[in-house]
């Protein structure tokens, strides 16, 4: 007995954990987990995924639309010498065929600028993922202090 509630207790702690994932599918591209951190209002913010390209060819993401904010743009964390360092990716950020790309801090994110309101634990920004080869997909990026599924930082 003492075994069969440890096993329960364990499978409702797994599901309880990625009780907020989401994935999005559109043809050969999936997006897992979007996420961003809370954000105040008229403040910029930082989203956060995976996508995986399922297909032959390469695909680029070229740009995120959202109602939620003034402006998105992609960027590249970097750091070198001890420095960070964050660039803007005007031409997008490839992902090969057959493989995934992740988004998460300190690498590749999307820069949400100008939030229309301030974003906190729990809502969902929506937006639209624009791929070169004229594909859209949306999706909502789920706001908490870590993505869907870990443990929150911020907790305990």
């Amino acid at each position: 007995m003492r075994n069969l509630c440890i096993a329960a207790a364990a499978a409702t702690l797994a599901l309880a954990g990625s009780a907020h994932a989401a994935s999005y599918k559109l043809g050969t591209l999936e997006v897992a987990d979007p996420w961003s951190r809370p954000a105040a209002a008229n403040g910029n913010g930082a989203g956060f995924m995976t996508i995986t390209n399922r297909g032959k060819s390469t695909e680029v993401l070229k740009a995120i639309e959202t109602t939620a904010a003034k402006k998105t743009e992609i960027h590249l964390s970097s750091t070198a010498g001890g420095v960070m360092r964050m660039a803007r990716q005007d031409g997008g950020v490839a992902i090969p065929a057959g493989k995934s790309v992740s988004f998460a801090p300190g690498g590749y994110h999307v820069m949400v600028m100008g939030l229309g309101k301030a974003s906190k634990a729990g809502d969902k920004l929506p937006a639209t993922l624009v791929f070169a080869s004229g594909a859209k997909l949306k999706v909502e990026f789920a706001v908490g202090a870590a993505a869907p599924g870990a443990a929150d930082p911020m907790a305990g």
